[in-house]
């Protein structure tokens, strides 16, 4: 008879696919879109546009080369704490299994943007609003940009909207382990608070 596997195991095989899927995405983006390009997936309220993060969320900057090693390492240690915190709460049987899951999708979030930052610098030469990325290197470890792609620009704000008139409702561009860190939050928020309440 099959051996079912655990609970844990099964959370791994989660991150793994999570990981691979955002990967397959950027890589694919990245070799084969220039800096800027875009197309429409739906009406031009979902569209794939190609741009690269250098620092933080949503495009911000840290510092320079030194902010971005800090902020390297930063994600290094927190996806190593999330990790360790999942492995504890594995080993009580009262933890509901949304909160692993939700838990797992930040963890798989943050290592896929991780890789980037890490790897990509090496790996792939520049891009440019000319040329697509080729196997090279434009940065040495862990000075790698985020690759970035998914762009909602659900509607523009009417002229007579105070401090909003003419801006994008939503302007962000994010990829798909922002997206897992993201609604891994919301669903714990919504869904899991009084676990965290009483932890």
């Amino acid at each position: 008879m099959a051996r079912r596997l655990s609970k844990g195991s099964w959370l791994l095989l989660l991150g793994i696919l999570l990981v691979v899927i955002d990967q397959v995405i950027k890589v694919l983006v990245k070799t084969n879109m220039t800096l800027g390009e875009h197309f429409s997936v739906l009406g031009n309220w979902f569209q794939i546009l190609f741009v690269e993060n250098k620092g933080m969320a949503f495009g911000m900057a840290f510092g320079g080369v030194v902010g971005k090693y800090l902020l390297t390492l930063f994600r290094i240690g927190l996806f190593g704490a999330l990790c360790w915190w999942i492995s504890s709460l594995l080993k009580r049987s009262t933890v509901p299994t949304g909160v692993l899951v939700g838990l797992t999708l930040i963890t798989a979030g943050a290592f896929g943007n991780i890789i980037d930052c890490l790897f990509y610098g090496l790996i792939f030469s520049e891009s440019t609003y000319d040329a697509v990325a080729t196997l090279g290197s434009y940065a040495p470890f862990m000075q790698g940009k985020v690759v970035d792609m998914f762009y909602f620009p659900l509607w523009t704000w009417p002229d007579w909207v105070p401090g909003l008139g003419g801006h994008i409702f939503f302007e962000p561009v994010f990829n798909f382990a922002d997206s897992c860190v993201t609604c891994g939050a919301i669903y714990l928020i919504l869904f899991h608070w009084k676990f965290f309440a009483k932890e």
